[in-house]
């Protein structure tokens, strides 16, 4: 059975965390608290994919 790292784990959830932030702020469009949230969301998605996708060694692609 393959092991996942700790980086890519951590990657995932954040990347979960910051889509289900995204969708009540698609489904509302709440005003300046909405905001807060959607650029949340934005960080929680680019840190996560910068991890996952740096987790292997090699070239990240």
């Amino acid at each position: 059975m393959p092991t996942i790292p700790k980086q890519a784990l951590v990657g995932a959830v954040l990347l979960v965390i910051g889509v289900a932030l995204f969708l009540p702020w698609i489904a509302t469009g709440t005003g300046t608290i909405g905001y807060v949230g959607l650029a949340i969301a934005a960080v929680l998605l680019t840190v996560g994919t910068l991890l996952l996708g740096t987790s292997e060694g090699g070239r990240p692609v």
